[in-house]
């Protein structure tokens, strides 16, 4: 038993060390990386002069570190038309396919040899400066004006695309740190300055990648750039002491790195996350593995720079041509216009923020929207997300803007983490015919105490007025309570008006020329009623006859005096 049992053993340990070996790389030369592209940021200058003759001016500066493979090649068939001034202080070899209207210059003592099928009475010899800044002044002098100065170490073939060489902003040429793979209308292809490798396994078709990014302790220190076109990444980022990274456009990018980080929108540097003193391939993948907790990574890369200051493109594997860049130059350090990281803008009917609002979905004017920012943790650092500003923006022909006030909503760190959230109201909009609006909020990304700029976050708005209701007649609706109240009030006012008129009835008494008696009498009922009343005598006593008769005389005779 013991016998079979040696072997079996023995199997196991290859197997397992076969697996730990399968899960690292030993990192070539030349080796083709589908992912990572290294840039060397060195000194050129592109404008937008072209000459009299229509023609471009454009300056080669060939620098070669290698002591084999010094040839090079030029295809400038589909060229615009073009004075091309050549440069270099190695002695190296040309080869080149002109058009007609391409003429190339180097000096009388050049190092360097070019050949050519056709065309040869298109390159001259001249006596010019191999300077940089004053081969520019020369090139100024003779031509009017330079439209690129481009530097290129190991250069093997630089091929003209027919696109015109110049583009937007100032004729002069100023030389500082550039990429030239920004420059459209050319195409560079240099001898790979790294080595790289990928392991046997691979991750599975949709996971996260990890690619491994290693500087060597023999290289000076250097200011990266790195510029993620790929998202749902991980880089694991290693350097020399008092090397910086910085990311151009974090994306979805998580990373680790024993080197300060700095990120575009925030001025304050993220220290180092991890500690790692060895510069071996190994001892470097496998402290990425031990970091983001995997099993395997997808790409391995080992740069020996030979200038302080270099760019990285990583990439998607099935686009490996590297996309084109904006015009605008990239500062390695500190950037202008920097690539944000992406947020969302989600809202909701409700404070509970669970009603997500559809974005065909019309709101009406006198509803209060709230709103949740929230952004993707970058490295697994913690964010913080301040609301600066919003406005409202009209689609059409003429657009108005309206600045929109926001109320803050709570929102602790558990239930929304690297997000704000904010409430508005659309009162302001219901004077207004436009029914669609675009929503941007101004915000800023904090980290310890740091803020910096975060961009701006957009979300389409469609708002319809609310309905006026016509007015309906007012209906009484009395009840019970009402019913009983009115019963009682009406007793309550006959009580009162009652009372009224027997207080008067006391006060006043009976009239002084109303008979009891005859009153009595008209009433049915009375017993006094049967009585027998005394006669009434018609005969008037004589005092009263003599009284009348002499009022009567009187009353005759004055006529008769007054007529005499």
């Amino acid at each position: 038993m013991e016998g079979y049992m040696m072997p079996f053993a023995l199997l196991l340990c290859i197997s397992i060390a076969a697996s730990a070996s399968s899960q690292t790389c030993d990192p070539k030369e030349d080796n083709d990386n589908p992912w990572v592209y290294v840039h060397e940021m060195l000194i050129g200058c592109w404008t937008n002069f072209v000459g009299a003759d229509q023609a471009e001016v454009h300056i080669l500066n060939l620098n070669f570190t290698t002591a084999n493979g010094k040839m090079f090649s030029l295809e400038m068939t589909n060229a615009k038309p073009m004075n091309l001034i050549l440069t270099s202080a190695d002695m190296v070899y040309g080869l080149h396919n002109l058009n007609a209207e391409v003429h190339i210059y180097i000096h009388n003592f050049s190092t360097i040899t070019l050949h050519g099928n056709q065309h040869h009475n298109n390159v001259h010899r001249q006596d010019f400066p191999t300077q940089d800044e004053e081969l520019v002044k020369w090139a100024v002098q003779k031509f009017g004006g330079v439209t690129s100065f481009t530097t290129i170490r190991n250069l093997r073939t630089v091929t003209w695309t027919g696109a015109q060489g110049k583009k937007p902003g100032s004729p002069n040429c100023v030389l500082k740190k550039e990429d030239a793979s920004e420059k459209h209308f050319m195409v560079i292809e240099a001898a790979p300055s790294f080595k790289s490798c990928s392991p046997q396994i691979q991750n599975p078709s949709g996971a996260v990648g990890l690619h491994i990014i290693n500087i060597p302790e023999s290289s000076s220190i250097r200011n990266v750039s790195l510029r993620v076109d790929t998202k749902e990444t991980s880089v694991f980022l290693r350097g020399p002491e008092g090397t910086t990274w910085t990311f151009l456009n974090p994306q979805h990018t998580k990373f680790g790195s024993n080197n300060d980080i700095l990120l575009p929108a925030i001025t304050h540097r993220i220290p180092p996350s991890v500690t790692l003193r060895s510069d071996i391939a190994v001892d470097v993948q496998r402290k990425a593995l031990d970091h983001f907790k995997v099993t395997t990574f997808t790409s391995y890369t080992e740069i020996r720079p030979e200038d302080s200051m270099i760019l990285l493109v990583l990439r998607k594997k099935d686009n490996p041509a590297v996309t084109e860049a904006t015009p605008e130059t990239v500062n390695p350090i500190t950037t202008n216009s920097p690539h944000q990281m992406p947020l969302l803008m989600q809202l909701y009917t409700s404070p509970d923020y669970r009603s997500p609002l559809d974005p065909n979905t019309k709101v009406q004017s006198d509803k209060r929207i709230y709103a949740e920012i929230s952004g993707h943790t970058l490295g697994g650092i913690v964010l913080t997300i301040k609301v600066i500003s919003c406005f409202v923006r009209s689609k059409g022909s003429c657009p108005v803007v309206k600045e929109l006030p926001f109320i803050s909503e709570a929102c602790s760190l558990n239930s929304c983490p690297n997000s704000t959230r904010l409430s508005f109201s659309l009162d302001q909009l219901q004077e207004l015919t436009s029914t669609t609006w675009d929503l941007e909020c101004s915000v800023k990304l904090c980290y310890s105490e740091k803020c910096g700029d975060g961009g701006r976050v957009k979300r389409n708005l469609e708002v319809t007025q609310p309905c006026l209701q016509p007015p309906t007649p007012p209906c009484f609706d009395f009840g019970l309570p009402g019913v009983l109240g009115i019963a009682f009030g009406g007793f309550l006012i006959g009580v009162l008006l009652i009372g009224a008129l027997w207080f008067i009835k006391i006060k006043t008494g009976y009239p002084t020329g109303l008979d009891m008696s005859s009153t009595a009498a008209s009433l049915p009922g009375c017993p006094c009623s049967g009585a027998k009343r005394q006669p009434v005598s018609t005969n008037p006593s004589p005092s009263e006859n003599s009284s009348a008769n002499a009022s009567i005389g009187s009353t005759q005779s004055t006529p008769t005096s007054s007529m005499a």
